[in-house]
């Protein structure tokens, strides 16, 4: 039974990713994608491969769907899931360590995402990143940092949202977190 609940928890959190990732960006919410909530909320629950799956499932879909393009940063979103559910295997996610683990995520993500970027767009990423990218590019930063930085701060208000969306969505629901020290504490 629990890998059913497993496994149609991630489809819901998959499909929380691209409903609310194509919401926030066909409603050109600046500096919030929500992407990657589902992948964050299902790490917090079922623990670092769980939401890592849900991650590359989310990008793989949007890509074969929507924009092929997607597709390589299945990769980032891979990370995002295995890097929150450790966290949150190994200690409580309360706010505090979501704040903490959506700062770490926020520059740690664009050091994937950038090469990839990189490599298969010149660093372009489609948006309004692109206006930052240029502008940084044309005052003498190399592309690496052009495209790196403009990411991070983008990255800093998304994913600590994401990360504190999480924790109050495990919290409202009365859901598990995959915590190990939780069934110490029952």
């Amino acid at each position: 039974m629990t890998n059913r609940k497993a496994v149609v928890f991630a489809g819901l959190c998959v499909a929380i990713n691209i409903v609310l990732g194509l919401s926030a960006k066909y409603l050109s919410v600046p500096f919030v994608f929500l992407d990657a909530l589902g992948t964050i909320l299902g790490a917090v629950v079922y623990g670092p491969w769980i939401g890592g799956l849900i991650g590359l499932l989310t990008n793989v879909i949007i890509g074969i769907v929507f924009s092929p393009k997607e597709i390589p940063f299945a990769l980032v979103n891979f990370w995002i899931g295995m890097l929150v559910g450790l966290v949150a295997r190994r200690f409580r996610f309360t706010s505090t360590t979501a704040v903490l683990t959506g700062i770490v995520i926020s520059i740690t993500a664009p050091l994937i995402g950038t090469p990839i970027a990189i490599y298969l767009f010149g660093g372009l990423a489609g948006g309004t990143l692109d206006i930052f990218f240029l502008t940084l590019k044309q005052s003498g930063q190399s592309v690496f940092s052009a495209a790196f930085f403009p990411r991070v701060g983008e990255n800093l208000i998304d994913k600590i949202i994401c990360c504190v969306l999480a924790v109050e969505i495990v919290r409202r629901a009365g859901l598990k977190s995959c915590y190990r020290g939780y069934r110490e504490q029952k």
